[in-house]
């Protein structure tokens, strides 16, 4: 019996595959768990349309991922961070900051398709990839630079005696007036 595969079977062929099985095999395990059809000639012709308007579509979500990686690669995003003594930010530039800054410059992008490592966490240049498309990663450039402080605030300090200022304590009396009970004498 002729089938043709729906989809990638383990030592009998990939998708789009005409092949020859035997008779049990395929009318009782291939075509009832829809990984095969009968190669009837109706079949085939229908199949071979499907396959052509899926390479259709994907050759043009290929397109536009490609379109979409060379806006990215023109980019030259710089980002200023707080840095410490060592060299070292105070946090770190993420995923989800990148994605803001390519915004920022008119491209839209998930922040998912930024393939960072890990947190970049030091000063410099850096190439971050993009995957778009199982088939297109764009590569951008980012600069990461020491945020120039004006000056450091200044911290007062207190005079030794200013610290333990002694407030007086009010009574608080509602009403003046009327004798206030006593809590023993009830």
């Amino acid at each position: 019996m002729k089938v043709l595969l729906k989809e990638d079977v383990s030592k009998l062929g990939s998708v789009g595959d005409e092949v020859e099985v035997k008779d049990g095999y395929g009318r009782n395990f291939l075509i009832p768990t829809g990984k095969a059809l009968l190669a009837t000639p109706k079949n085939l012709k229908q199949f071979r349309h499907q396959k052509s308007i899926v390479d259709h579509k994907v050759r043009k979500l290929k397109g536009a991922a490609q379109a979409i990686a060379d806006q990215l690669a023109q980019l030259s995003l710089s980002v200023k961070k707080k840095v410490g003594e060592q060299g070292k930010l105070f946090g770190s530039v993420t995923s989800q900051e990148i994605a803001d800054l390519v915004s920022a410059q008119g491209v839209e992008i998930d922040r998912r398709k930024i393939q960072l490592g890990e947190p970049i966490k030091s000063l410099g240049e850096f190439k971050i990839p993009v995957k778009l498309h199982p088939q297109v990663t764009a590569e951008m450039t980012l600069t990461v630079t020491a945020v120039e402080l004006a000056g450091t605030p200044e911290t007062t300090k207190v005079p030794e005696g200013d610290s333990k200022t002694e407030v007086p304590v009010e009574e608080s009396v509602e009403n003046p007036e009327e004798p206030v009970e006593n809590p023993k004498e009830s």
